[in-house]
């Protein structure tokens, strides 16, 4: 499988193979899979507080007085404690002992990863997932390695509008919205759309420039994993690669 080799000014410099991985069977259900094992293992347990709910004297006052027999406080009449008063505990709540680790074999999980290198070189899933293009661009986006040395977000911007690929940036930074329900007062008051992901081999002046672009992550060959390939559990995710990195990855395999 061949791929062609973009320069800053958006020229095809070089034409090259790419490895093996690209060439893998698209596999949905797996890449689901391993995103969901990924993001289950990242969370944070939680739960009630122990004694919620159960902080006041209460007694039941028995039968014979014709009313219902449940806890009541001693200081009052009013029903207490119990799951449906006010005030009360919950029935069932949530337990910070649950364990919310998912398990995927080794190999489920290397598949899914090249399962979701290779989607990343299907231009109509790309297109599908909602990502934005020129037509004449071929995928994936394998780039000069001058792109890794580059230090300013204009001339990321620059090189990728010549490119072909910027208009998916201009996309994410439409598509950032004030995130629906409470999550909007605990901290995470916006949703921003995942744009392309760049993979360089020495990111370090890339990471600076880029990352005032909206959606985009730079990204070493050692780091590329499910979810980045696949934001969601949908894979097809516009990915660049510098022509070092490629052949990081290609060593790796």
């Amino acid at each position: 499988m061949k791929a062609k080799v973009y320069a800053l000014d958006g020229s095809v410099a070089d034409e090259i193979t790419l490895p093996h991985i690209f060439e893998e069977t698209f596999r949905p259900d797996l890449i689901r899979k391993a995103v969901t094992a990924v993001r289950a293992n990242r969370r944070q347990p939680y739960g009630v507080e122990a004694t919620a709910g159960k902080k006041h004297p209460v007694e039941s006052w028995g039968p014979g007085r014709g009313v219902s027999r449940v806890p009541r406080l001693t200081q009052g009449n009013r029903a207490a404690f119990m799951p449906g008063s006010v005030g009360g505990r919950s029935a069932h709540p949530p337990k910070p002992e649950k364990n919310w680790n998912k398990k995927i074999n080794k190999k489920e999980m290397a598949l899914a990863r090249r399962s979701a290198l290779a989607a990343a070189a299907n231009a109509d899933l790309v297109r599908q997932r909602g990502h934005r293009f020129d037509e004449e661009v071929a995928l994936p986006v394998v780039l000069d390695d001058d792109f890794e040395s580059l230090s300013k977000t204009k001339e990321v911007v620059e090189a990728l509008e010549k490119i072909g690929v910027y208009a998916d940036v201009e996309r994410a930074r439409q598509g950032k919205h004030v995130r629906a329900g409470k999550g909007k007062r605990r901290g995470r008051k916006y949703k921003v759309p995942k744009s392309m992901l760049i993979v360089a081999s020495h990111p370090a002046n890339l990471k600076k420039a880029a990352r005032n672009l909206v959606g985009v992550d730079v990204i070493m060959p050692t780091e590329v994993n499910v979810e980045h390939l696949a934001p969601g559990g949908d894979a097809g995710r516009l990915t660049l690669f510098t022509r070092q990195a490629l052949k990081a990855m290609k060593e790796e395999t």
